[in-house]
């Protein structure tokens, strides 16, 4: 019988049958996991059956194609900041494009941590200005873990190292001013915290960031599907634009 533990990170619980649910978790070795909860939709499981929850999971099955039975102990919950429109609309985004992206049982550890500080950065942030960077970070993240990973150390047209100011919406890679020369409006802006570890950024920063990510996911990722997943984004970007003006 195939057993896993480990701390996880729920990224998405679906009811299934009267009583229980499916969840899908992300854990740091396994990847991203699924098990059926019993009684999952119980009223001492739902707050534990929470996505962004952190959770010490048990999955056990008889065989790899069986679906796995799963029992969760929360370790640690996010549920409080679903209050806040804005922590609510990131937690929801970055957990359903997880569940939703990630193959089954491939180990992204880098992505685990990622997520794993995101969402304690939404936690304790007293404003967006504080996580919404490692926002755009971690779907840069994922866009490379993935195989869609962008360019944006050197001009994709001369090489350049230095004044690297857009990106190409086509190749993902960094173009320099004389490169773009003409071009500029076809251009995303590209903010310098996204290749230099010194730099504070902004919000508009940010939101320039995110212009760059949505663009490539939407694209490489989502290729056309889940347009209902896109519509969660669009909302937090939305919320987060409000929150720059």
């Amino acid at each position: 019988m195939a057993r896993l533990t480990a701390p996880a990170i729920i990224c998405s619980v679906r009811a299934h049958g009267e009583h229980g649910a499916i969840l899908r978790a992300l854990t740091e070795e396994a990847g991203l996991v699924a098990g059926y909860v019993r009684g999952g939709r119980s009223t001492r499981l739902r707050p534990i059956l929470i996505a962004g929850n952190l959770v010490a999971l048990e999955l056990r099955a008889r065989t790899d194609e069986q679906l796995a039975s799963a029992t969760a102990e929360l370790l640690s919950s996010r549920a409080p900041l679903l209050a806040e429109p804005l922590a609510a609309a990131a937690i929801n985004w970055v957990t359903s494009v997880t569940a939703t992206i990630l193959p089954e049982s491939q180990p992204y550890p880098a992505l685990y941590a990622a997520l794993s500080g995101l969402l304690d950065a939404v936690g304790v942030a007293s404003s967006a200005r504080q996580w919404a960077a490692a926002l755009a970070r971690y779907e840069l993240l994922l866009l490379a873990e993935l195989g869609f990973g962008l360019n944006l150390e050197e001009c994709v047209v001369t090489g350049a190292t230095h004044g690297l100011v857009f990106v190409s919406p086509k190749s993902g890679g960094a173009v320099s001013p004389d490169a773009a020369a003409g071009f500029e409006e076809r251009l995303f802006r590209l903010p310098r915290f996204l290749h230099a570890s010194d730099s504070a950024p902004s919000m508009a920063d940010v939101i320039d960031a995110l212009a760059i990510t949505g663009h490539f996911i939407d694209r490489d990722l989502l290729d056309g599907r889940n347009r209902d997943l896109g519509g969660v984004r669009q909302r937090l970007i939305d919320q987060l634009g409000r929150a720059v003006a």
